[in-house]
């Protein structure tokens, strides 16, 4: 779920104290419908989960509404109501983005709980409380938060001393959060006292080398990536290591087969293609004449099966066109340019008896323009977002907005439907503190999965997560501006997108629930299917991960 944002253009053609710590479940879901992956029948088989009402409500990306509560007893303490998913039973607890009221969520998934706004800000909640006993009160002060009239604060020094002097008694991601917090201060403390901010940030940078390990636990792997994402932003060079984890890739046969091992052995993007498959195919039931524009095409196995669905349409199959779209990230991985995808795909119909036009578009998706994309009279338009759209910059990075452009222009196309699939997680405009913390939220229930399907020294492993996903979090974490492509959004900010675009959303049909849980049987147990606020949602436990949805 990378890309590069270097591009060729081409066209062609083609037929993570002594007094006992909080615990915080890593976890959360909102409420809806909740099934585990190997049930047919939900009634008998699925996981009840208490659902509320949901309440529609929206949120310009500058407002929110007002934040939930903390209620703990003792430091060691902290019940946190979540509402994350519709995975996950009420009160469950979760790493959560914001450490204030989020400023850019707009909804809950179906994972968490009833309160829709609320999925963005526990654990940072119980983190605030957490460094509040960490680093203690900011001063003797009385209820004015004075001391005989003055404001009164601790040095950096006696700051960073307490943190360093309790280090030793935390755990890993306690110590991740400390050491995120102290990197987040560097740039904001005075001058002066900016070395003894990166003097304690290394410092704990030091302890935690030797707690995490590319072989180790998934909180230890997760723990590697994450420190060194600290370490790149402490140093100014994010965008330098970023570059350097890509290069560190020998050839594009090697990234291939690691791609290959994710795609095996995690459903996230049989998630992606089966549903939107099942989308379009009932879509375009009627239609003799099928464009199709895949904003990220990549090796084009999404549209096999499609075209092999296709050939068995009663009465002979329609006329297909697919337009492909990709960047230089993905020609490098397969050794070649879109002409390879074409002749892949073509092969494929001609052996089915299909017949297919492949027309290839080699550039970003900042670059694409109406002339790209080949628009003829009398075709019905799908198109096609998988874990695409969080790559275009939108207005808080550049005033062009590519990520609003796109739809406007999808739009203006009058397609017949567009399906979108994306991570669930919210990393595009949360401060670094909230973006870390919500990194870490995403990638701990994705590392578990990894870790339920190979073993923690298999080295096929190891480098799937170092090219595929460490460059990902290091980006996250280290990089601003346009340097930062992977930029996540809740499914309700996508929805706002979509809706002030001019799209309305298509209802999914229980095909498409039906062929994902179907999918799922060949993997873990703990991997769910919820359906909610117009989307399905596939989860790992209680954590919601990617959202799949139709518009039109």
């Amino acid at each position: 779920m990378q890309a590069s944002r270097e591009s060729k253009k081409s066209t062609h053609k083609q037929t993570h104290y002594n007094q006992p710590m909080p615990q915080i479940n890593p976890y959360g879901f909102s409420s809806l419908q909740a099934l585990n992956n190997d049930s047919t029948d939900s009634k008998s088989h699925g996981t009840e989960v208490s659902f509320q009402a949901y309440n529609e409500q929206f949120f310009t990306l500058e407002s929110t509404p007002a934040a939930d509560y903390i209620a703990y007893s003792s430091p060691s303490t902290i019940s946190v109501s979540s509402n994350r998913s519709p995975f996950s039973p009420q009160g469950s607890h979760s790493y959560a983005s914001d450490l204030h009221p989020p400023s850019d969520n707009t909804c809950s998934s179906p994972l968490s709980g009833s309160s829709e706004f609320d999925d963005e800000n526990k654990l940072l909640r119980a983190l605030w409380v957490l460094r509040n006993e960490l680093l203690g009160p900011e001063s003797e002060t009385d209820d004015s938060g004075s001391f005989n009239g003055i404001l009164a604060q601790p040095s950096p020094f006696t700051k960073y001393n307490r943190v360093l002097e309790m280090a030793p008694h935390m755990d890993l991601n306690q110590l991740l959060f400390a050491c995120a917090e102290i990197v987040s201060e560097v740039d904001t403390v005075p001058f002066s006292d900016r070395q003894v901010a990166v003097s304690a940030a290394e410092a704990l940078m030091d302890i935690l080398e030797k707690m995490v390990s590319v072989s180790g636990e998934p909180s230890q792997r997760l723990g590697a990536y994450m420190l060194e994402g600290l370490r790149a932003r402490l140093i100014s060079s994010g965008s330098i290591i970023y570059k350097k984890l890509k290069c560190k890739e020998p050839t594009g046969s090697e990234l291939m087969s690691y791609m290959h091992v994710l795609f095996q052995i995690c459903p996230y993007y049989k998630f992606a293609y089966m549903s939107a498959n099942v989308v379009i195919g009932e879509a375009m039931e009627n239609e003799n004449r099928i464009h199709v524009i895949d904003f990220q095409i990549a090796q084009g196995s999404q549209w096999v099966s499609f075209i092999q669905a296709l050939s068995r349409r009663p009465g002979g199959p329609p006329y297909i066109r697919i337009t492909g779209i990709d960047d230089s990230q993905s020609a490098y991985a397969r050794n070649g340019g879109l002409d390879l995808v074409g002749q892949r795909l073509v092969q494929v119909a001609e052996s089915c008896g299909v017949p297919l036009e492949f027309h290839g578009a080699g550039m970003s998706g900042c670059e694409v323009q109406l002339e790209s994309l080949g628009i003829r009279n009398g075709e019905a338009l799908a198109v096609n977002f998988p874990y695409i759209l969080h790559h275009m910059p939108d207005e808080s990075v550049s005033t062009t907005n590519h990520r609003d452009r796109l739809l406007r222009l999808v739009k203006s196309l009058s397609p017949k439907v567009v399906t979108l699939v994306e991570q669930e997680s919210n990393t595009n405009t949360a401060n670094f503190v909230q973006r870390f913390c919500e990194t870490l939220d995403f990638y701990t229930a994705m590392f578990e999965s990894i870790d339920a399907a190979r073993a923690r020294d298999d080295r096929q492993r190891i480098s799937a997560e170092e090219h595929c996903v460490a460059k990902d979090i290091v980006n996250i974490l280290a990089c601003e501006g346009m340097e930062r492509v992977e930029r996540h959004e809740v499914f309700g900010k996508w929805r706002l997108r979509l809706t002030m675009a001019g799209f309305t959303p298509v209802q999914l049909s229980s095909s498409v629930s039906d062929a994902v849980r179907d999918m799922l049987k060949e993997y873990s147990s703990n991997y769910r299917v919820a359906e909610g606020n117009g989307a399905l949602y596939l989860g790992w436990k209680n954590r919601a991960l990617s959202t799949s949805s139709a518009w039109r």
